[in-house]
């Protein structure tokens, strides 16, 4: 397999009251094409930090990430835009839905921005799939937090992303609802092909992946 994530000697610093906080250090790790992965680690370990540089929301203080074939410092903003745009899903745990969008249109952003013709027909089949073609124009405050997510999971599919990277899918939603979120997640990613990079505190979902990453006070463990 050939790796789709490769991330080398990272480290993040901010500024905080005249002083320097380092939340990343000497994170090395390689995600091969077509895998599934978790990193795992309590609050504050610098979990969601790591996703944002290596999904190229955020930039390291040093050290490299190469996505898809791109080493990330080199591309400007919207090289990382377009890149993003063609190969990146996103999967968020407050969900990051468009509130004045229906639920069709909200999957259709990223296929509009593909100017795809066919962006409508392909929204209402994924919808169809997390089982919610009959919730297509609601709005998301007409939603529970459960088809929130699926809404959010088929947005994350509709561009069928060559790697998806999910923060906390199931940190908002009960037990029941998080099982269902789950499969779909997993059903989707084994269809389309997608390498997963799940973010969480949860082992037992972090459990089904294939590959788990421990974090804890900004070094890998």
């Amino acid at each position: 397999m050939s790796d789709i994530l490769s991330v080398r000697s990272l480290r993040k610093t901010y500024q905080s009251a005249g002083k320097t906080l380092t939340v990343l250090q000497d994170i090395d790790f390689t995600f091969d094409t077509g895998s599934t992965n978790a990193i795992i680690g309590p609050s504050g370990s610098g979990k969601t930090t790591l996703l944002g540089i290596c999904a190229g929301l955020d930039r390291p203080t040093s050290g490299d990430v190469v996505l898809a074939g791109q080493e990330l410092s080199r591309l400007s903003e919207d090289e990382l835009a377009a890149l993003r745009n063609r190969s990146v899903g996103f999967i968020f745990q407050n969900f990051q839905l468009m509130p004045s969008l229906t639920a069709v249109e909200n999957v259709m952003v990223p296929l509009e921005l593909r100017k795809d013709r066919e962006a409508r027909a392909k929204a209402m089949d994924l919808l169809d799939r997390v089982g919610l073609s009959d919730r297509s124009h609601h709005y998301p405050i007409q939603l529970s937090g459960g088809e929130q997510q699926r809404v959010a999971l088929a947005r994350a599919f509709s561009n069928q992303p060559t790697i998806l990277f999910a923060d906390e899918p199931t940190g908002n939603l009960d037990a029941e609802t998080s099982d269902k979120v789950v499969q779909l997640l997993f059903g989707l990613n084994r269809e389309v092909g997608t390498t997963l990079v799940l973010v969480t505190h949860n082992a037992e979902l972090a459990a089904q992946t294939q590959r788990v990453i421990r974090i804890k006070g900004g070094r890998l463990v």
